[in-house]
């Protein structure tokens, strides 16, 4: 009996000993592995399970707006004055002239700043200014400048040609065969008038007087009908005598004028006259 008692009393303690080391080598795992109050494996971080959220959230696009049938898409790059801004077409830059009115001058080096033509340079960079609008065309595509002549939608509702002469920032003036909406600005000169806004108020009349709607304004320049110069002043290469060409002459459209070398453009055809310059006899 003390034989038998001897081996078994160590052979159950060191039964004991391992059962408990085992014990506690497995709660030590699971404290590691684990999260406290969920039971759940926490998997060990590594560079590529971090993923920042904000890579996947994509920059929302502003949608296009609609326009009318027929119109061409571009974007404003730049306002030059009331009635001109730079667009760009599928990569491309154009300038582009309002059709069928007229704002103040205010960029033209010649001409005096004309009343109200800062402020109606400010509201057409309020209007379009770095947005995406629909040019649309009438029967010419450009002027004797090469700029696009265009209708200028910011949706399919708004003109912006229309919203300036609507607002006493520009005057509806009539340059055919571009006729397309300009009884449409004829109404809207008049209302404008009427009510005093913008150039018809006090600050740019005098004495204010009531003129037919698209009537050109006291000043406008031959043959345009607008604040645009179209006389081309030329200087003769061969005998460097002073001519000016006007539109529907033989050489109009073949004339370029070179301001560098002296040649300029005219309002009237007195002014090319009292400037030196005689009209070409063809």
């Amino acid at each position: 009996m003390r034989r038998g008692g001897s081996r078994t009393a160590p052979t159950a303690f060191v039964a004991t000993i391992a059962i408990a080391v085992v014990a506690t080598l497995a709660l030590a795992a699971c404290e590691e592995e684990t999260t406290p109050g969920t039971g759940t494996v926490t998997p060990t971080p590594t560079a590529t399970a971090t993923t920042d959220a904000t890579t996947d959230t994509a920059t929302p696009t502003l949608p296009q707006p609609s326009f009318p049938d027929g119109t061409t898409p571009a974007t404003v790059l730049r306002v030059v004055d009331g009635d001109t801004i730079e667009v760009e077409i599928e990569g491309e830059a154009f300038k582009v002239r309002y059709i069928g009115i007229d704002t103040p001058e205010t960029v033209d080096p010649r001409r005096p700043v004309g009343c109200f033509g800062e402020e109606a340079s400010a509201a057409n960079r309020a209007l379009v200014e770095g947005l995406i609008v629909g040019l649309e065309a009438d029967v010419s595509d450009t002027d004797v400048f090469g700029r696009l002549l265009r209708y200028v939608w910011l949706d399919s509702e708004e003109m912006v040609n229309a919203m300036l002469v609507r607002d006493g920032y520009a005057q509806s003036s009539a340059y055919p065969p571009d006729v397309r909406h300009q009884e449409l600005f004829d109404s809207l000169e008049s209302a404008a008038r009427s009510e005093g806004r913008g150039l018809w108020g006090p600050v740019c009349q005098e004495t204010p007087t009531e003129a037919p709607a698209g009537s050109p304004a006291e000043g406008a320049c031959d043959y345009s009908g607008t604040s645009e110069p179209l006389i081309k002043g030329n200087i003769s290469t061969n005998s460097g005598e002073k001519i000016y060409h006007v539109p529907g002459g033989d050489f109009y459209e073949q004339t370029v004028i070179d301001e560098a070398a002296g040649e300029r453009w005219f309002c009237t055809d007195s002014e090319a006259v009292d400037a030196g310059w005689r009209i070409s006899l063809r």
